[in-house]
Order: C-alpha cells, then structure tokens, then sequence
C-alpha cells in the first residue's frame, strides 16, 4: 500500500519517528540500522511495510529497500512478527542477517534476543534457498534505472527462475540478438526456460 514516505523528522529516537509529510504526522516503528543512517537528518525517506493485525495498523520504516525486502522476509517465516523482525535488524546488519541465513549459522542467530534455537532453525530452512535463489546481490539491487539485461534478469528471478540459469539463457540471446527491448528479450527467455 505504502511504498516510501519522505518527510521531516518531526521526532527522532531509537525505536521510531515523527515523519512529517505534508502537514501529518507519521508515526514510524524503525530498526536501530535505519537510525543509525538517519540520525544526522532532518529531512529523509523512509521505505515502509504497513503492518494490519486486529487491533492495530503499523508502519515499519527502512531508510534502505533492501532493508525492507529483509524485514519483509523475515516475517514471512512462522513465529516472527514485525516487532521480532525489527529486533533482528536492530541486532546485526542486514548483511550479517541474509549471509548467517545463506550459511546456516544457527548459533550466530540465535544470540538475537528473542529468537530460540527452534526459530533460528525454521529461519535458516524457510529462507536459505529464496536468499540463495536471490543471489548474493539480493539486498543490493534497487530500483535505479537498469540496463536491459539487468532488468530482464531481475524480471526472470522474480517470475521464480534460477538467476545462473535466467543469465546463461539472456547470455545467449543477447548474442544473436542484441538489439531486443526488456519485453521480448523476456518473452524469448521464456520460450527456452
């Protein structure tokens, strides 16, 4: 629903903030990583997951998208909600996060507070192979203008093909043809995959 709020920071703590965009004020739940990056600011924009439970509506802020991919991903795993979910981002860099995950390092995990062994686990089984699939840059892609083979990949990857394999197969096409627009250089991904 929310892509990104950008604002002023009204207010600024640890745990949240005031973003003041356009006259209202938004309170923010935040990471201890966000606000380390904005700190500084008094202007900044925030990526947000909105959080809907029963009795609340909740936003989360990242003031990277990559953050907020992790964070979305986390709390996809059963056992995790977005407050356990934004204590692990407060623990360790998101990096640290997706590489103890990738690598299975369970111990290294469970030294979050508030996650057990029995979490740790379920973390690592539920999202080792769509980090791994992701590839390594998967935190880093953003959405900046991409070249026609970057965005035929990320395309392919999130259509839920292997990213070694989507590479080969555009690898190949772009030879013979290198000329294609990011649609029919898919479509043609897609005849051979």
């Amino acid at each position: 629903m929310y892509e990104y709020l950008n604002g002023k920071l009204a207010y600024k703590a640890p745990t949240h903030v005031i973003l003041d965009v356009g006259g209202i004020g938004y309170h923010v739940h935040i990471s201890l990583h966000t606000y380390s990056q904005i700190k500084d600011q008094e202007q900044c924009k925030l990526y947000i997951s909105f959080q809907v439970r029963e009795d609340a509506h909740t936003l989360y802020g990242f003031a990277e998208e990559r953050e907020r991919r992790l964070f979305e991903h986390l709390i996809s795993v059963s056992g995790i909600g977005p407050n356990t979910g934004r204590m692990i981002l407060s623990s360790i860099t998101p990096e640290e996060i997706q590489a103890a995950i990738i690598h299975g390092n369970v111990p290294l995990i469970q030294r979050i507070k508030g996650i057990g062994p029995k979490t740790a686990q379920r973390m690592v089984l539920e999202l080792q192979d769509k980090l791994k699939k992701q590839g390594p840059d998967a935190l880093t892609t953003t959405y900046s203008q991409q070249s026609v083979p970057d965005e035929a990949l990320s395309a392919l990857v999130m259509l839920g093909f292997v990213r070694t394999q989507a590479e080969k197969i555009l690898t190949g096409i772009l030879r013979e043809n290198p000329d294609l627009t990011v649609e029919a250089l898919i479509k043609e991904a897609l005849k051979k995959l």
